[in-house]
């Protein structure tokens, strides 16, 4: 089959003809449509991510939509034919989706939503499972809350806010002014960053009291910053992003409490790989009702272009999720 290999951390990746794989027991084989591109791809095909522990020669491609083409032995979920999204492989030793075929953990896949075209479903996994362990799984966002995402017109911050206001919360989005007007056709509040000090949107937005949650999707002083967003007492900080040295003590005067989400887990330890599942068909419930729709850049790109989809993921130019087709 026809795959892009990465030989080593910082080169290209290559188009190369590779062993087809074979659905071993547990597995589906998937024959790949389309692989959503993320920050993080471009991070390991960089070697600026140890932690998604990929070690060249690898295929890289994380997010996945497909369709089954066999599968293995003890899987009675999947059959061929049927249409499967997931967040299945390019870190550890698993084989990621810019490639023709994948051997996928069945316990990492669903149903493609019926109401998403491929492209569309292989733009969530990533975004969807992380927002969703972020705000439902540890801040367990409910109605007439009020909720700050930081970076809301991003891969997973568009996520976010739909998923929030899917279970009622009241949402504030921090951006860019070019993404703004994207924010607000979410149906968040906008609020530019760039001009706004965050005691100001705290004070106009909560009366100086800080937000019920606050979602840190871009890390670094960012994540400071939610530190003096977030209410006291009851205020809950959670990021995707909590790589760096933070200083705690603005969290801890306001008596409120952090945690971190670090989505890559289940497909690096082998462990709770069916709430992934769980998450990706609660997701395409949202989907097959028009709550939840990922935004995608209009431009195509295959895999002998994907290194101008990596381009336009590192310059941050695109205006929505960038999907890779492969066939």
């Amino acid at each position: 089959m026809r795959a892009l290999v990465l030989r080593e951390f910082g080169g290209p990746l290559t188009l190369a003809e590779i062993e087809q794989p074979v659905a071993g027991p547990g597995q589906v084989l998937v024959r790949v449509t389309a692989s959503g591109v993320n920050p993080l791809d471009t991070k390991i095909r960089a070697g600026r991510a140890a932690h998604a522990r990929v070690h060249p020669p690898a295929v890289l491609g994380m997010d996945l939509a497909g369709a089954v083409a066999e599968v293995g032995s003890g899987v009675t979920d999947f059959a061929p034919g049927d249409e499967v999204y997931g967040l299945t492989g390019g870190v550890g030793d698993l084989q990621g989706s810019l490639a023709e075929y994948a051997a996928v953990d069945a316990r990492l896949l669903a149903r493609k939503p019926e109401s998403l075209t491929p492209r569309e479903a292989a733009a969530l996994p990533l975004s969807v499972i992380t927002s969703w362990e972020a705000l439902v799984d540890r801040a367990r966002v409910t109605a007439g809350q009020r909720l700050l995402v930081h970076g809301g017109a991003g891969g997973v911050g568009h996520v976010a806010i739909q998923l929030a206001r899917a279970r009622g919360a009241e949402v504030f989005a921090t951006g860019s002014p070019r993404s703004l007007a994207t924010i607000t056709r979410l149906g968040a509040t906008p609020i530019d960053y760039t001009t706004t000090p965050v005691e100001d949107y705290v004070a106009e937005y909560t009366g100086g009291d800080g937000f019920d949650i606050v979602f840190d999707t871009i890390g670094g002083a960012t994540l400071d910053l939610s530190f003096n967003a977030v209410r006291a007492y009851t205020g809950h900080v959670v990021s995707a992003l909590g790589w760096g040295t933070h200083s705690l003590a603005p969290l801890s005067f306001r008596g409120a409490t952090y945690s971190g989400v670090f989505t890559l887990m289940p497909m690096l330890t082998g462990k709770r790989r069916e709430h992934h599942a769980e998450i990706l068909r609660e997701a395409g419930a949202l989907a097959d009702t028009r709550v939840l729709r990922p935004i995608l850049d209009p431009r195509r790109f295959t895999l002998s272009t994907v290194d101008d989809a990596y381009a336009v993921v590192e310059n941050g130019t695109g205006n929505g999720k960038i999907v890779v087709d492969i066939e």
